[in-house]
């Protein structure tokens, strides 16, 4: 691999372990406030929603970083 696409490969191989553990975090978080109130864990639609648009705007976030470093 040449030296240009390796920063590519790192940068994409860093987002992807920072997802992985940011969802493990969050899945650890769920499974204990499910053992606390003894019961299973739920992810109702509007919760989902909730969550899609929270990572759609940290997206925008990076996305708007990037263009004004431009």
């Amino acid at each position: 691999m040449e030296n240009q696409d390796q920063w590519k490969f790192r940068t994409i191989a860093l987002g992807a372990l920072i997802g992985a553990v940011t969802g493990t975090i969050a899945a650890a978080i769920l499974v204990q406030r499910a053992e606390q109130l003894e019961t299973r864990p739920r992810l109702t639609a509007g919760d989902g929603v909730k969550v899609g648009l929270g990572v759609l705007g940290v997206l925008r976030l990076l996305a708007d970083m990037m263009s004004d470093k431009k």
